[in-house]
């Protein structure tokens, strides 16, 4: 819902580089040939020595830059300046369909951007100043379901790192998500209670009538019966018409999203025998930190996998930021882009784990 403000948000981001940089930096392009798509990027690397470690950046879901940007901010861009810094070259890559990337958006899932993920490895391995033995991936939120499915399709992955990676299915993520989001934004019990129902009702069409033309109708037809149900998976929204309604009918009928609901990242988890460094910020909202790092850690350990790491970082949210209360509301209001503790301890992991 709109409010009036009696000033805009702060948006310095003291964190975010500037040129000329310690480090070289190049524009890059590769395809993804069975995937169909071409990828385009920017590769940061230490200036002297090599063949240097490197890893890949995998943002979340949603079409995203290079530099993961929203809302003023750019993660990735720092996130890649201060492992750069430290002596490991990073890769970060424009989402298909987003900036000089290629490649079908609509109907692609977790699956066809993990293909994305792994040309980008593939590159990275034939350059001579990359030394292909450690070689590893960094996913943020979705990119964390990405990364593991990466791990398991190719030796060449030697590590990976899951920022606010999840370890439950989609529908769990989406259920706590949207409760603790209302919650955040004042909802009383009975409204969190209300929108849990609703939106239940909208994943167990999503999720069981594969028909995409009898789950249209279906979901229109609960929306009539139940105006509320129509901004079930939107908390944030203060109401719908029906130009609004048909597009989150078409978004929960897209391939990612029906994907997404039904995917357990367990199985896959189970299958990841490279070293892992899971994270989450414990006010995160959108990938509640216990919950998902205790699934994380369990499914690893129980593929046989001794090398995995978890870490909650007090007081940070989604984006791993200092914040108040974690809601997304507060995002472009802190200045802070990604906290340094959260780098030192991803740079901390990587570094150490690169030079085995």
């Amino acid at each position: 819902m709109l409010k009036r403000v009696d000033k805009l948000p702060d948006m310095r981001r003291p964190q975010e580089p500037r040129a000329p940089y310690p480090y070289r930096e190049e524009e890059v392009a590769y395809d993804n040939k069975p995937g169909r798509s071409r990828l385009a990027g920017t590769l940061t690397l230490p200036k002297s020595g090599g063949p240097f470690p490197a890893v890949l950046l995998i943002t979340g879901s949603g079409q995203q830059d290079r530099n993961e940007s929203l809302l003023g901010h750019k993660p990735f861009l720092v996130l890649a300046d201060y492992l750069t810094r430290r002596g490991v070259a990073v890769l970060r890559v424009d989402d298909r369909g987003v900036g000089g990337s290629t490649g079908e958006v609509f109907r692609a899932t977790s699956e066809d951007f993990a293909g994305d993920a792994l040309a980008g490895v593939a590159y990275l391995k034939g350059r001579k100043d990359i030394d292909g033995r450690r070689i590893g991936l960094i996913g943020h939120s979705e990119g964390g379901i990405i990364a593991p499915m990466c791990a398991i399709r190719s030796k060449d992955v030697a590590f990976i790192v899951l920022m606010a990676g999840p370890g439950v299915r989609g529908d769990r993520i989406l259920r706590a998500q949207s409760a603790l989001i209302l919650k955040a934004m004042g909802g009383t019990p009975q409204q969190v209670k209300q929108n849990s129902a609703n939106l239940d009702r909208i994943m167990k069409i999503v999720m069981t009538e594969k028909d995409d033309k009898k789950a249209q109708f279906k979901l229109r037809e609960a929306a009539a019966k139940d105006p509320d149900l129509a901004q079930g998976t939107s908390p944030q929204a203060g109401g719908h018409n029906k130009q609004a309604l048909e597009a989150q009918v078409k978004m929960m009928l897209s391939p990612w999203f029906r994907y997404f609901l039904s995917y357990d990242p367990a199985p896959t988890l189970r299958k990841v025998r490279c070293p892992v460094l899971a994270v989450n910020g414990e006010k995160d909202l959108q990938v509640p930190a216990r919950e998902n790092l205790q699934a994380v850690a369990a499914a690893l350990k129980a593929g046989g996998n001794a090398n995995v790491t978890t870490k909650e970082l007090r007081g940070l949210n989604h984006l791993f930021q200092k914040c108040a209360t974690g809601a997304p509301s507060e995002y472009a209001t802190i200045p802070e882009t990604i906290n340094t503790g959260a780098l030192k301890t991803i740079g901390d992991w990587v570094v150490s784990t690169a030079r085995r």
